[in-house]
C-alpha cells in the first residue's frame, strides 16, 4: 500500500514543496509544464497511468486491469462526471486521480480504506491520501476540540465524526464523494456513490460475491518475494487463503497460536492446513508473540490516533516475521466481520415491511444474543433519525452504560460514554463537537440495517490503512480484499434478512465459498474468543502503560486527570469496557506525542 502521496497544483514553487515531504523514495508524475503533479512513495506495481487527448487518469493502489484496458476505458470520458462510470467499473481498491482539461478529480475507495484529504494554502488546493502530510505542508495545528472528543468518547467515535481530520484547515473527504478542483483553486466535494439496494436473494448474491472475490485475488502475486496469507481458522481469513491457493499453491500461511483454551480456531486451522499440503504453514507460538499493550509508547501511525493501539507491537512483530520468510505481500481477512456479520439494525424495517418474518427473526436474536427485552422494545420503537442519535450522545455522555445484553439496534452500535478520568473541559468540548455533528449528519443508507454495515466499514477501514503502513515499514504490502469496492458492493446488494440471518454464521460468505473452502469450516457456528489475550496483556503491561501516562501530553492539555486514571486502572474491573477505553486513550496519547515531537512513529 502507498505510504503517502500529494497532488500538487500546476504552479510556480511546487518543486520546493515536493522537497518538504517527509517521505522516502519519492516518485514523481509531472504536468505537461514539467512541474510535479503527483508526488509520493509507492511501489512501481501500485501505479498505472493512461492518457487520451485532454484526459489523463492515474490509478494508485490495487487495480487488476492493464494499461491498454484502462486507456480503452478512458477513451469514453469527455467530462469529469463521466469518470463515474470508470470508477464504478474498475475492480480493486485504489485512489483515482483524473485530469480532464483544467479540471481535476481525486477520490478514494468507498469504505475509506483509501482516504482523500485536501487543504488550501496561498489560494492553491493540495490533495493527499494522508492528512498529516497536508498538515506539514500547510503548517496546520491540531484540532483540540476533536482531540478532546476522541479522549472523552473513549475512541469509539463513529463516522462521520471519526472521518474528520485531526488538523485545523485540513479536510477529509467522505468516502462516497470525489474532490473536484478547477484551475487549481476552486474546490467542491461531490457525492457520486450510493450503496446498492439490498434486494438480491442470497444464492444469487453469493455468486456475485464469489466472482468479486475471485477477481479480487487475481493479480495479487508480488513481482518479487512471495505471497503470504493469514490462516487463523476463522471463515474470513480461511476463505481468502483457499482463493489465493488456487493460483499460488505454494503460498506461505501465517497464524498466531491462541492464549484462550476455549478458542477452537486451532481446530479449524488444522483442517485447512491439511487441505493445503503444498503451502508452507507458519504457526507462531504464544510464547513468541508480544503481549497486547506491549511497548505502549509505540504509535501505529502519525496521521491520527490508532484504533488498535494494544496490538501495535504484535503487528510490527508479525510484519517482520513475514519479511524474514521472504513475504513481500500479505493477504489478511480484515473487513470480513464488517461485511458479513449479522448486524441487527435490519429488524427495524423488516418488522414494518414483513412483520411475521421480522417477529421470527427478533425471537431468534433475543434467544441467541440474550438481549434485554425492555431495552430491545425501546430500541425498536425508537424511530428518531441519525442526527437525533448524535444529540443523545452529547446529552448522555456521562450516563452509565446500560447493563445486561444491550441490543445494537440504533444508528450507532453502542452509546458513547466518557470515563471518570475525563475532565470537565474535555467533556464540554466533546458535547459541543457532538452537537455540531448532529447538525450535518446524514445516514449512510436509508435502511438502518444497510447503514450499520457501512458504519462498521467506515469506522475501521481507515485504521486498517494505518495497519497497512505499519506492515510497509517491514517491506510487506498488506492486502485486504474484503475492502475492495466491487466486493463491498456485491455483499451490500444482498437482502439484509438473509445476509444477517440469526440462525447462521456469515451465511453470505459461507454460500459464496461453497466448494472452495471445506464444508466443515463454512458451516462453523463459533467464533474465536480472545479475552485471555487481553487479560494477560493488561496484567503484565499495566505498569508500563501507567508510566507512559504519568507525564501525559493529554493531561498537559487539561483533558484527563492522571490520578483518577491511575486509581481506576488499579481497581478491579467489572468488564472490558474500561480496558477498551484505555486502549483508545493510549492511542491518543502516543499520537499526540508523535505530532509534538515532529517525528515519524517510533519502531521497537
Amino acid at each position: 500500500m502507498s505510504t503517502g502521496f500529494v497532488v500538487l497544483p500546476d504552479s510556480v514553487g511546487t518543486d520546493a514543496l515536493r522537497d518538504r515531504l517527509p517521505l522516502r523514495a519519492l516518485r514523481t508524475l509531472r504536468y505537461s509544464s514539467g512541474r510535479p503533479w503527483i508526488v509520493g512513495s509507492w511501489d512501481a506495481e501500485e501505479i498505472m497511468s493512461a492518457c487520451v487527448g485532454p484526459v489523463h487518469v492515474v490509478v494508485i493502489g490495487f487495480c487488476p486491469v492493464t494499461t491498454i484496458e484502462l486507456t480503452s476505458l478512458i477513451g469514453r470520458i469527455h467530462t469529469v462526471s463521466d469518470v463515474n462510470r470508470l470508477a464504478a467499473s474498475l475492480p480493486g481498491s485504489f485512489h483515482l486521480v483524473a485530469a480532464v482539461g483544467r479540471q481535476l478529480r481525486v477520490q478514494g475507495s468507498i469504505t475509506g480504506l483509501r482516504r482523500v484529504a485536501w487543504a488550501k494554502s496561498d489560494g492553491h488546493t493540495f490533495v493527499s491520501d494522508r492528512t498529516d502530510l497536508l498538515a506539514g505542508l500547510t503548517n496546520a495545528e491540531i484540532d483540540d476540540s476533536l482531540l478532546a472528543t476522541r479522549v472523552a468518547c473513549g475512541g469509539m467515535v463513529p463516522p462521520p465524526l471519526r472521518e474528520r481530520s485531526m488538523w485545523l484547515g485540513v479536510r477529509s473527504l467522505p468516502p462516497d464523494h470525489y474532490l473536484l478542483v478547477e484551475d487549481g483553486q476552486q474546490t467542491r466535494e461531490v457525492k457520486w456513490w450510493q450503496p446498492p439496494a439490498p434486494e438480491m436473494p442470497l444464492l444469487k448474491g453469493a455468486r456475485e460475491v464469489r466472482e468479486a472475490l475471485v477477481s479480487a485475488l487475481d493479480g495479487r502475486n508480488p513481482a518479487r518475494g512471495r505471497l503470504s496469507a493469514d490462516l487463523s481458522g476463522g471463515l474470513d481469513s480461511t476463505s481468502l487463503t483457499f482463493l489465493a491457493a488456487r493460483t499460488t499453491p505454494h503460498l506461505l500461511t501465517h497464524r498466531w497460536a491462541e492464549a484462550e483454551a476455549g478458542n477452537d480456531d486451532s481446530k479449524y486451522a488444522a483442517i485447512a492446513m491439511r487441505e493445503l499440503p503444498d503451502a508452507e504453514h507458519l504457526v507462531i507460538p504464544q510464547s513468541d508473540i508480544p503481549l497486547v499493550f506491549t511497548d505502549p509508547h509505540l504509535n501505529g501511525d502519525p496521521e491520527q490516533p490508532y484504533l488498535f493501539a494494544r496490538t501495535t507491537a504484535r503487528a510490527m512483530y508479525t510484519a517482520r516475521t513475514l519479511a524474514a520468510h521472504s513475504s513481500t505481500r500479505h493477504i489478511a481477512g480484515h473487513g470480513g466481520d464488517e461485511l458479513f456479520y449479522k448486524f441487527p439494525g435490519y429488524l427495524h424495517p423488516l418488522l414494518r415491511r414483513r412483520p411475521l418474518t421480522g417477529v421470527r427473526h427478533l425471537r431468534a436474536h433475543l434467544a441467541l444474543s440474550r438481549w434485554d427485552r425492555k431495552a430491545t422494545v425501546a430500541q425498536l420503537l425508537d424511530t428518531s433519525g441519525f442526527p437525533d442519535w448524535w444529540k443523545r450522545q452529547a446529552d448522555q455522555l456521562t450516563t452509565p452504560l446500560p447493563g445486561g445484553r444491550f441490543p445494537p439496534l440504533s444508528w450507532g452500535f453502542m452509546p458513547l460514554h466518557a470515563q471518570p478520568w475525563v475532565t470537565g473541559e474535555a467533556l464540554h468540548a466533546a458535547r459541543t463537537t457532538l452537537r455540531e455533528t448532529a447538525e450535518e449528519a446524514h445516514p449512510f443508507a436509508s435502511d438502518r440495517g444497510q447503514h450499520q454495515y457501512l458504519l462498521a466499514l467506515r469506522t475501521t477501514a481507515p485504521a486498517y490503512a494505518q495497519l497497512g503502513r505499519l506492515f510497509s515499514r517491514a517491506g510487506v504490502r498488506l492486502d485486504m480484499p474484503y475492502l475492495d469496492d466491487r466486493v463491498v458492493e456485491a455483499a451490500l446488494s444482498v437482502r439484509l434478512e438473509e445476509r444477517a440471518h440469526p440462525w447462521r454464521y456469515k451465511p453470505l460468505l459461507a454460500e459464496a465459498m461453497r466448494g472452495i473452502v471445506p464444508e466443515s469450516i463454512t458451516t462453523r457456528v463459533t467464533k474465536g474468543e480472545f479475552s485471555a489475550d487481553l487479560n494477560l496483556g493488561l496484567r503484565r503491561n499495566r505498569a508500563s502503560m501507567l508510566d507512559v501516562l504519568a507525564d501525559s501530553a493529554i493531561a498537559e492539555r487539561g483533558l484527563i486527570d492522571v490520578d483518577a486514571l491511575r486509581r481506576l486502572l488499579l481497581a478491579p474491573q467489572a468488564d472490558h469496557s474500561r480496558n477498551i477505553a484505555l486502549e483508545h486513550l493510549v492511542g491518543c496519547e502516543t499520537w499526540l506525542r508523535t505530532t509534538q515531537e515532529g517525528q515519524d512513529a517510533p519502531t521497537p
